[in-house]
C-alpha cells in the first residue's frame, strides 16, 4: 500500500519535501520506488478523505471489540465485521485509483511505466484473493 507521509524520507535533502500532489508538478529529481517507500504523496483532498475513513473504520473496529466483550450475538458481530471489510474495500479502491491516475500515469509520460506496472501487480497480488 502506499505511503501517505509528507515527506520523502528517501530524499537526499531531510529537509525535502515534495508537493502535495507531485504528479501535477514538475521535478527536478527521480522518484526511487521501493516497497516500504512510494516515493511521493498524493492529493490533500485525497490524504484527508482516506485518514476520515480509516478513523471511521478504527471507531467501528473498536465498537466490534466492545460488542465481542459484552457478549453480543455472534450474528451482529458478523454483520458489523462485513461492514468494516466493505469500508476497507471502499479504501483500497480509493487508494488504488489514486495510483492509476496519478502514479501510473506519470510513470508512463516519464518512461518508468514497466516498473510501474510491476510494482503494481506485486501489490495487487498481495491484496486480491
Amino acid at each position: 500500500m502506499p505511503d501517505f507521509a509528507q515527506t520523502n524520507s528517501s530524499s537526499p535533502d531531510p529537509n525535502h519535501s515534495h508537493p502535495v500532489n507531485c504528479a501535477s508538478q514538475p521535478h527536478d529529481h527521480e522518484h526511487h520506488h521501493n516497497a516500504q517507500n512510494h516515493g511521493h504523496v498524493h492529493s490533500e483532498e485525497s490524504l484527508r478523505q482516506i485518514v476520515n475513513r480509516l478513523s471511521r473504520i478504527e471507531g467501528h473496529i473498536r465498537g466490534i471489540k466492545t460488542m465481542v466483550q459484552e457478549g453480543r450475538a455472534c450474528p451482529d458481530v458478523l454483520v458489523q465485521v462485513a461492514a468494516v471489510r466493505g469500508a476497507l474495500d471502499r479504501v483500497a479502491r480509493i487508494i488504488l485509483d489514486e495510483h492509476l491516475t496519478e502514479c501510473v500515469a506519470r510513470a508512463a509520460r516519464e518512461g518508468d511505466i514497466a516498473v510501474e506496472l510491476a510494482e503494481l501487480k506485486a501489490a495487487l497480488d498481495r491484496f486480491l484473493p
